[in-house]
């Protein structure tokens, strides 16, 4: 999303030489008063203008940042594949192991996360299992229910139900420290499916004592559900095996994901514990064990198969909170990383662009809005400048984010044509959620915590939890706005611009018709479970 608003910079890449043909087109070459000419309509031209140039700037910088991501994975490639492999532990020195499973009405998939890591391969008195529950539901006796059944196998398994939410999933983890038996601690929220083998191939990188957290890969059960799904199986790779890949490879911070890894119990304490004043507390705890001195490591070979959201209404409710809690982030960490005199300035810029990312949406959306103007009131771009300059500036944007999903899937034995052809519907979605991630981010930055609204998961009952919708007028009005940019590019010669104003327009367009898809939908199930039965 960040390549693609840069992309847009065609039109102010040529603004210096097209504002004089804009002055002359002015009310002056029509007889109009000179001081309206050059006065307010020229002052309005170029504030519109240098606002334009400011923002397609702060986003190009983005995108050409997403593509040193690229190119350092390329340059690594050798210390990234060394990585890859399993360091063999003797089995009488296995550490202890902890499993921590945090729960709050997943009724849908609770039972069969429980059974799933109790299966895991593990000497049995070196692991420790811990249900931690703050549900309100049937969620807590089935939980309690599944856990009493595997004990009886012999599985150290122990149940925790909290009877309120204070910290919520920060909270649980916490309380759940108090008793935890291992030296290590591994989390899976309750749409995960380690395989039996994930312990056993990750302690060996913990017998470095620097190490705090090893984060592994997620996987995605339901990749293939829908266009919906397909696009953020590719966000979330890009975010896995390009952003992580290549900051670990820097020796940059980098941050647990919350879950499908494991902690140092140690590093965990010295950084501070778990705290629940931001919705990442994720983020949060990884940034301050690392500026502690603990090294993190990521594992892109291990995968842990997770459910992604196949509902728009849903995949919002995580991205605000994504979005909400990194602004939170940032504002509690940024001024300590700078003020930090150990971290060289690259690892300070390095944590500034990475806590920094949601910044980019509403950017996004005033770009959006003020192309309008910009393509009503500019003239066409002349052929040369077309080639020398706006065609240049449009692959050079663009590529980087082509680039950037590309690797992502190569890098995973997919095809990189496949990302190629998913991209336009990937800068669709991004720039369709704008609105949302804008109102998550001005949350963020006028308030710290929050209640942490999680995603629903449809598990073996799709429809037993579903996020809360409300009506897109946001959207609609912004795709209509962006369908007459389109119109205005067409008829003034603005023919790189075209497409892109035409991608808001659908990316504003395809999440308003997916919620108001989704709300008459639930409409028409209310209407037919009112319906008697015969």
């Amino acid at each position: 999303m960040n390549a693609f608003a840069s992309a847009l910079g065609d039109l102010a890449s040529t603004a210096s030489e097209k504002s004089a043909d804009v002055l002359a087109a002015s009310p002056v070459a029509s007889g109009h008063a000179p001081v309206i000419a050059y006065g307010a309509w020229g002052l309005a031209v170029w504030a519109l203008v240098g606002v334009y140039v400011i923002l397609v700037a702060v986003l190009a910088c983005f995108g050409m940042h997403r593509g040193m991501l690229v190119t350092t994975c390329w340059r690594k490639a050798k210390k990234l594949k060394e990585i890859e492999r399993t360091i063999d532990v003797p089995e009488d020195e296995l550490p202890r192991v902890t499993i921590q499973l945090p729960l709050f009405n997943e009724v849908t998939v609770t039972e069969r996360l429980i059974e799933k890591v109790a299966l895991m391969d593990y000497p049995a008195d070196r692991l420790h299992i811990q249900v931690l529950d703050d549900s309100t539901d049937e969620t807590a006796s089935m939980a309690r229910n599944v856990c009493a059944r595997i004990a009886a196998t012999g599985v150290d398994i122990e149940y925790i139900h909290r009877v309120d939410r204070t910290g919520y999933k920060a909270g649980a983890l916490a309380n759940g420290l108090k008793t935890a038996k291992g030296e290590l601690v591994a989390i899976f929220d309750a749409d995960f499916l380690p395989e039996p083998d994930f312990l056993r191939r990750i302690v060996g990188n913990f017998r470095d004592p620097k190490i705090g957290c090893v984060q592994a890969r997620w996987g995605h059960l339901n990749r293939e559900y829908s266009m919906l799904t397909r696009v953020q199986a590719l966000m979330l790779d890009g975010h896995h095996l390009v952003d992580n890949r290549a900051r670990w490879a820097n020796g940059m911070f980098f941050n647990f994901s919350g879950t499908g890894g494991i902690w140092r119990i140690k590093a965990i304490e010295e950084a501070g514990g778990w705290e629940h004043d931001t919705l990442t507390e994720d983020l949060d705890l990884s940034y301050r064990a690392q500026m502690k001195g603990w090294k993190f490591i990521y594992r892109p070979d291990i995968v842990t198969p997770s459910e992604l959201p196949e509902e728009m209404s849903a995949f919002r409710a995580q991205q605000f909170r994504w979005a909400k809690g990194t602004v939170q982030s940032a504002r509690k960490m940024l001024k300590t990383i700078w003020d930090a005199p150990q971290l060289p300035l690259a690892q300070k810029i390095e944590a500034t662009y990475h806590l920094t990312p949601h910044f980019t949406s509403p950017l996004m959306l005033v770009l959006s809005v003020l192309l309008l103007p910009m393509l009503a009131i500019l003239p066409g771009t002349d052929p040369r400048s077309m080639f020398l300059i706006d065609l240049p500036l449009a692959l050079s944007t663009t590529g980087s984010l082509a680039a950037f999903y590309m690797h992502a899937e190569s890098a995973q034995g997919r095809s990189a044509l496949v990302a190629l052809r998913r991209l336009p519907a990937l800068m669709a979605l991004g720039t369709g959620m704008a609105p949302w991630v804008t109102k998550a981010v001005l949350e963020g930055l006028r308030s710290m915590a929050g209640e942490f609204v999680r995603t629903p998961k449809k598990g073996n009952e799709g429809d037993r939890y579903r996020a809360t919708i409300k009506v897109p007028f946001a959207e609609v009005v912004l795709s209509l706005i962006s369908l007459a940019s389109t119109i205005a590019a067409l008829q003034n010669g603005h023919w790189f611009a075209a497409p892109f104003a035409a991608l808001f327009c659908f990316g504003y367009g395809y999440v308003a018709t997916l919620l108001i898809d989704e709300q008459l939908e639930r409409r028409r199930a209310e209407r037919r479970s009112l319906v008697p039965v015969p």
